[in-house]
């Protein structure tokens, strides 16, 4: 990344997180209990399952495939695996689970690096498919784990109430994660690659990268996050079911896009993304305390994700360049 783009790159960082801070000043003011550390750890528990699959989604996105909206079965697959193969053992169930969702990550991989296909309308049909899929297999109900004490099962739905001192274990697994994918974007080959194939692809393969399997790779990252998600997710509902994860694909990208990572691919970053989410569980927590009901709560989302596209596209073509 050369010095122009690293500072573009800090800016938009630094902008993300100024909205966040005037989200917060403007929560501070308005309600004198909302900066408190219940309530911002509240925040971070709340936007936790969001945090892990953007930081997933935003390997696709930045690799230059826009989006991959078969996240929300990866997630209700690997979480209905999991509490079937309870009876395996606990870890045992969770690497299925995990399995599951790697599975149908390969499978977009492959067919999106090697076949060329619209990732938009494969990870779509993936989607479609797969909801089908588990609704005839597990007869359009609902998977319960055995809660019995001492069981798996019962171990099971305790994974998302997990602390590690006053952390939840999914706040610590978010940080995680998003420190894991930053450091693989900025010192790894594999991070460079993908930032090549996401600015555009024929040059990337004139230069010799194997663009297959940087796609490939990717879109293995995103399944393996939406599958940690999905599993907590299973965990925090005691049961495994076929519309678990349904919007998590829409608040991921809104949270990845306006958290800088260009939609056409090849430039963003990970406490970008990070800010992103940050900030969406901020205007979250503060329409809950103004009381607007959830279906506003998403014509809010939909509003700041269609006006962060619109910043993106006016700045490419303020560069002179075409999104296509």
């Amino acid at each position: 990344m050369d010095r122009k783009n690293r500072l573009l790159s800090v800016l938009e960082t630094v902008g993300i997180f100024a909205v966040a801070a005037l989200l917060l000043l403007t929560g501070m003011v308005a309600f004198p209990g909302f900066l408190t550390a219940d309530n911002l750890l509240g925040i971070l528990n709340a936007v936790a399952l969001l945090g892990i699959v953007a930081a997933g989604m935003a390997f696709v996105t930045y690799s230059g495939n826009i989006a991959d909206l078969s996240v929300p079965v990866i997630m209700a697959f690997s979480g209905i695996i999991a509490v079937a193969a309870l009876p395996l053992g606990l870890p045992l169930a969770l690497v299925l689970g995990i399995c599951a969702g790697l599975l149908i990550g390969a499978m977009n991989g492959f067919v999106v690096g090697t076949l060329n296909a619209n990732p938009i309308l494969w990870t779509l049909a993936v989607a479609f498919f797969m909801e089908g899929f588990m609704r005839f297999t597990w007869s359009n109900t609902q998977v319960y784990p055995d809660t019995t004490a001492g069981t798996a099962g019962a171990a099971f739905i305790q994974i998302f109430r997990v602390r590690i001192g006053p952390i939840p274990l999914v706040v610590a697994v978010m940080f995680a994660l998003f420190a894991a994918a930053h450091l693989a974007i900025t010192h790894t080959r594999f991070g460079r690659e993908s930032r090549l194939v996401g600015s555009s692809r024929a040059s990337a393969r004139t230069s010799g990268i194997p663009v297959a399997r940087v796609v490939f790779l990717n879109f293995l990252v995103t399944a393996f996050a939406a599958s940690i998600a999905g599993i907590f997710l299973t965990s925090m509902n005691r049961l495994g079911v076929f519309y678990l994860g349904q919007g998590y694909d829409f608040r991921a990208v809104t949270a990845v896009v306006i958290g800088g990572v260009m939609l056409s691919g090849g430039r963003g970053n990970m406490p970008g993304v990070f800010g992103g989410v940050l900030v969406m569980g901020l205007l979250t927590n503060i329409m809950t305390f103004l009381g607007i009901t959830a279906f506003r709560q998403n014509i809010v989302t939909g509003v700041v994700f269609i006006a962060a596209v619109g910043l993106q596209q006016y700045h490419i073509r303020a560069q002179g360049k075409d999104y296509a």
